[in-house]
């Protein structure tokens, strides 16, 4: 089990810094399928065998990131779904953002319509 799916994302007070660069690189190596777009926001793209598999795991990533107050922007295409992570209050990537990524991972990795 990654260490990042063991933790729980935590409210960020306004004035929290944002991750550092040498930060983002070592919660990163966790995560090598998701791409940090210039320091700012956590991107992934999931593909499915059908359209509704799509629509079915978005059902569990909302779930997921419902539980843990932490919520992406979620695109829906045809037989794959765009993800895009940031954290509002830090204007940048937090931890919050890594250990959301890393459970959406692991249910992905669970999930029997995934390509």
């Amino acid at each position: 089990m990654s260490n990042l799916t063991s933790k729980r994302c935590s409210q960020c007070q306004p004035g929290t810094p944002a991750l550092t660069e040498e930060e983002r690189s070592i919660l990163g190596r966790e995560l090598p399928e998701w791409k940090a777009i210039e320091g700012t926001k956590l991107h992934r793209e999931y593909k499915f065998k059908t359209y509704m598999d799509g629509v079915a795991w978005v059902q569990q990533a909302g779930a997921i990131s419902d539980h843990e107050d932490h919520h992406p922007d979620i695109h829906v295409f045809y037989r794959r779904v765009v993800l895009d992570l940031w954290t509002h209050t830090v204007n940048g990537l937090s931890e919050n953002d890594y250990i959301l990524a890393a459970k959406l991972d692991q249910s992905y990795s669970a999930f029997p319509g995934k390509r």
